[in-house]
């Protein structure tokens, strides 16, 4: 990238970068857009808008550093710190998961299970970030929700959002599944991990990166979901509903799980890529 003392403009910076990020990256312009748009406080359409615009040399030196970073493969989400999720801004660690557009999909299934005006209660195990269960809340502020991960440093960043996003019907706990929980629920969801230890397909990226507990679930990516998916019965209130994420392949085997558990109404929903990426099914009277 051009020296610290050069001039540099907006079109200028971007084109390096992009250049460079493109060796590694299949999103390159896309990642270096996010990155000058943190380092500027600027909006990516101001770029496009006045892409002449000269950058502060404080800018420009910062903006090279987290180029770097990103060039060692780091994901862009903790670089910034942040991760946009059903439009709301939330801070990510190393300690959680980067929410990911395919996880929207749990919330709009577990919206279609929940009247506006009803004091559902709801849990969300593995909350990570707090994602999914703050989202539910911002959209159903009568449901009271509980949160929960094994993490305490997971459970940290869900903290720091609930307060950011001050959202008032959403309690946090520390708990692995259901070992400190209270049912009944009327709803249940988990973005809970499901690769496979030794999955050929995970990107080195992720496993260099996000946290290895929130990813791998053992020999065949299904122990958390079986766990779950046998335990949920006794939490769910008749009628209630267990909304699962997995992995794209595994819609067929989670199916199943939830079938020899004893829910009824079980299907699997296709994210915008056209996978099946979310099984729920229904427990006890319908």
């Amino acid at each position: 990238m051009p020296a610290v003392d050069s001039p540099q403009t907006v079109s200028d910076a971007l084109h390096t970068a992009t250049l460079l990020l493109s060796r590694s990256s299949p999103s390159a312009r896309l990642d270096a857009e996010l990155l000058l748009e943190y380092v500027t406080g600027l909006s990516r359409t101001s770029f496009r808008a006045a892409p002449e615009r000269e950058l502060p040399a404080h800018a420009g030196w910062s903006f090279q550093q987290l180029v770097k970073r990103r060039l060692k493969g780091e994901p862009v989400a903790y670089i910034r710190g942040q991760q946009e999720f059903w439009s709301l801004l939330f801070e990510v660690t190393p300690a959680v998961l980067i929410p990911r557009p395919e996880t929207e999909l749990v919330v709009e299934r577990a919206l279609e299970h929940l009247d506006k005006s009803t004091a559902a209660r709801i849990a969300d195990l593995g909350t990570g970030s707090g994602a999914i269960a703050l989202a539910i809340a911002s959209e159903r502020p009568a449901a009271q929700i509980v949160a929960s991960d094994i993490s305490k440093d997971a459970l940290a960043v869900a903290m720091r959002n609930l307060a950011r996003l001050q959202v008032a019907n959403v309690t946090l706990i520390q708990s692995s599944w259901f070992a400190a929980l209270q049912g009944p629920f009327d709803l249940i969801v988990s973005n809970p991990p499901y690769i496979a230890v030794d999955d050929p397909d995970l990107a080195p990226e992720v496993r260099r990166h996000e946290p290895t507990p929130a990813l791998i679930s053992g020999r065949n990516g299904l122990e958390a979901i079986e766990h779950i998916a046998g335990a949920a019965p006794q939490y769910l209130a008749s009628g209630g509903w267990l909304v699962l994420e997995h992995g794209w392949k595994q819609a067929v085997a989670v199916r199943d799980l939830l079938v020899r558990n004893g829910f009824t109404r079980v299907r699997s929903h296709a994210d915008l890529a056209g996978h099946e990426r979310v099984t729920e099914g229904c427990f006890g009277a319908p």
